[in-house]
C-alpha cells in the first residue's frame, strides 16, 4: 500500500526518491466531470510500469483513489479537468540503492483542462535535442524528463510542439505527444520499443484502426517520410489533448485531414 498525498494540502517529503532521483512515474488523465477518458488503461499502465520499476501498487487501490479524487475535486471545474497521479518509490536516505521495505508515495494533483487545438491543425518543428531511450525503460512515463524539458524550452509562438529524434535521426515523438503518420495509404508510427512514453491514446487508436481493417505499421519514421509527397498527414496524439493534426512542420505545409476525429471522440470513451 502507498502513502496518499493530496497536493492541495501538502507536498512530497523532502527525502522522497521521486524528487531526488526521478524514481517513479506518473499519469495525466483527462476528466469530464466525474468520468475519465481511457481511465482503466491509464491505471493499468501505471500498475504494469510500476512493476517494471519494482514498485508494488494495486489497480483496485489506484481506482479507489481516483474515486476519492473525483468526489473531492471535480466540483472545482466546469466540464473538463486533468487528474495527475505521481507515484514514487517512497522516502529514503542518501544513495541510489533503494530499500526493499520502502512504502511508495502517491501524490494526487488536479488542474484545468488546457485549450484544445482546432481541426485546422498546428505548427510544429523538429527539435534540436536528441532523445535517448534506455531499452529497459522504454515506454514508461517516468519522472525523469530532462530531455523533454530542454526540448520544450524551444517551443515559442507560433509553435505548438517540437518532434524529437533518436541518435539515428529517426523521428520518435514530441515532448508531450506520440506521432502518427498517414503515408501512402498506411498508418505509420514509430515502434513501441523506441518510445520514451508509449501513450494510452496511441495504443487505443492503433487497435481501433486495425479493427476497422486499416493498414497500420510500426517502423522507424524519417524526415523524408514526413516531408515527402507520399505524406498524407501527420498527427500528434495525447490523451489529454486528443488527436491534433499538423498543418506545418519546419515551414513545410502538410495536408490536413480530420478523418481521425471520426474515430476518436473523448466523450464517447469515458469511464
Amino acid at each position: 500500500m502507498f502513502r496518499l498525498i493530496w497536493a492541495d494540502e501538502s507536498g512530497l517529503p523532502a527525502d522522497d526518491r521521486g524528487a531526488a532521483y526521478g524514481d517513479g512515474l506518473f499519469e495525466t488523465i483527462r476528466m469530464e466531470g466525474q468520468q475519465g477518458v481511457l481511465l482503466s488503461r491509464h491505471l493499468e499502465r501505471m500498475v504494469r510500469d510500476a512493476r517494471r520499476l519494482g514498485i508494488s501498487v494495486a489497480h483496485r487501490d489506484l481506482a479507489r483513489v481516483c474515486s476519492e479524487a473525483v468526489e473531492r475535486l471535480h466540483a472545482r471545474y466546469r466540464g473538463g479537468w486533468v487528474l495527475k497521479l505521481v507515484l514514487t518509490r517512497g522516502s529514503g536516505g542518501r544513495g541510489y540503492r533503494p530499500d526493499s521495505a520502502m512504502q511508495p508515495n502517491l501524490m494526487v494533483q488536479s488542474s484545468p483542462l488546457p485549450p484544445t487545438p482546432g481541426p485546422e491543425g498546428v505548427v510544429v518543428d523538429f527539435s534540436r535535442i536528441p532523445l535517448t531511450v534506455n531499452p529497459l525503460l522504454a515506454g514508461i512515463k517516468s519522472l525523469g524528463r530532462l530531455e523533454q524539458v530542454m526540448a520544450a524550452a524551444d517551443i515559442t509562438e507560433p509553435l505548438f510542439e517540437v518532434i524529437m529524434s533518436d541518435r539515428d535521426g529517426h523521428l520518435v515523438e514530441g515532448t508531450r505527444t506520440n506521432i502518427l503518420l498517414r503515408h501512402n495509404d498506411t498508418w505509420v508510427t514509430p515502434p513501441t520499443a523506441s518510445l520514451a512514453v508509449a501513450g494510452v491514446l496511441r495504443q487505443w487508436l492503433l487497435e481501433r484502426l486495425r479493427y476497422r481493417g486499416e493498414s497500420v505499421v510500426e517502423r522507424p519514421v524519417t524526415t523524408d517520410d514526413v516531408l515527402g509527397r507520399e505524406c498524407q498527414g501527420l498527427f500528434l496524439l495525447n490523451s489529454v489533448l486528443g488527436v491534433v493534426p499538423v498543418r506545418t512542420i519546419a515551414g513545410h505545409d502538410l495536408p490536413v485531414d480530420s478523418g481521425l476525429a471520426t474515430i476518436f471522440n473523448p466523450l464517447e470513451i469515458l469511464e
